[in-house]
């Protein structure tokens, strides 16, 4: 760990070397590219060269204790050897967190798609639920939504909808969702009283930019047709309705939200570039031999991960065992529990793999 450490402050030193030089600046995609790791590697560093000095105070004052002091002198001796050692291990244990390899995906916006699953009509109305409960994270968070295509249902649900979110960390913080979301309620059509179970299935996505995915234009079929409301009836006779086929994959992206064809066209092709870079990490990370063996953010889209009990008033999130008496509140947008728990799991999951 150490070895690696001299290595990154290294780096760090000829970064500022770099970043100074007029002929460096000069190239402003370069010296651009160079801040940006220079400002990556800056909080490493910084922590490194405490850890450095707080090491060296403890040596010396491990040397003086071998010293003949007098008692008063030698507690106080022991006792910053104490404090020492303390502020030591933290520093350690930052820095092992710092060299945990950070997901390149971590500042990028995202694309979410929530679909109905299982359980009709009441499916649809969760999907709503759930669509609510990330529009509402969102605002609280400060971020932009914007809805890149949607299909409601008659009752004032979904069987589709997705959006883009657009923040500072969003894909950080969303990641985790990736899923089959579980609800168990009586519906209000439902005149037993009998409890019902229904999911929807969320999928994270980061944004892909166009020069992370290029995509041939003979790879694509676009059809267009007149969009349509809840229960098919037409909302409009034009033709501004848009559906991309990636020939080679067969992915499929479509958007009638808007009445412009041409943003409908620009928003189903950064569902589809979203839906490519997601199918290439994941076949990447399939490949690494050092794949995480934990299901944690892993995003598969067939696994349960939270059950939402409405009788009980609590959700659950099966991943790590959490359960929170708080529905309501949960359903406001307020998932900050589940996903600093999240976080904090992978993160010991990552430093055990590391060891």
């Amino acid at each position: 760990m150490l070895d690696k450490l001299e290595a990154i402050e290294e780096r760090y030193k000829e970064l500022e070397k770099l970043i100074s030089d007029p002929e460096v600046i000069s190239r402003q995609e370069e010296w651009q590219e160079l801040t940006r790791e220079h400002a990556r590697l800056g909080e490493t560093v910084e922590v490194y060269r405490q850890y450095k000095e707080v090491s060296q105070e403890l040596e010396d004052a491990q040397e003086m204790e071998k010293e003949d002091l007098e008692e008063e002198m030698a507690q106080m001796v022991k006792e910053e050897i104490r404090l020492l050692s303390e502020k030591k291990a933290k520093l350690e244990e930052e820095l092992k967190l710092l060299l945990i390899p950070r997901d390149p995906n971590e500042d990028k916006n995202v694309i979410m798609e929530i679909r109905a699953g299982t359980g009709g009509e009441e499916a649809g109305l969760f999907a709503g639920d759930l669509f609510r409960m990330y529009s509402r994270y969102a605002e609280r968070m400060g971020w932009k939504l914007e809805v890149m295509s949607s299909s409601p249902t008659d009752i004032g649900g979904f069987k589709e909808i997705i959006f883009l979110i657009e923040g500072k960390g969003a894909y950080s913080r969303l990641k985790y969702e990736s899923g089959v979301h579980r609800v168990q309620r009586v519906p209000a059509t439902e005149s037993s009283g009998r409890i019902h179970t229904s999911a929807a299935t969320v999928a994270v996505m980061p944004e892909a930019e166009e020069v992370e995915v290029e995509i041939n234009s003979q790879d694509l079929r676009v059809d267009t047709f007149c969009s349509t409301g809840p229960g098919g009836q037409s909302v409009n006779t034009t033709q501004s309705a848009v559906r991309i086929t990636h020939l080679p994959t067969g992915i499929v992206a479509s958007c009638q939200d808007e009445k412009s064809q041409h943003k409908n066209r620009d928003k189903a092709m950064k569902v589809l570039r979203a839906r490519l870079l997601d199918i290439r990490q994941k076949e990447k990370e399939a490949e690494e031999i050092q794949s995480r063996r934990s299901q944690v953010g892993s995003g598969d889209r067939s696994e349960r991960i939270r059950t939402y009990n409405f009788p009980q008033g609590r959700v659950t999130d099966h991943r790590i065992g959490l359960t929170l008496h708080k529905l309501e509140q949960i359903l406001e947008g307020e998932i900050d529990p589940f996903v600093e728990n999240l976080a904090a799991a992978e993160k010991a999951e990552l430093l055990q793999e590391a060891q």
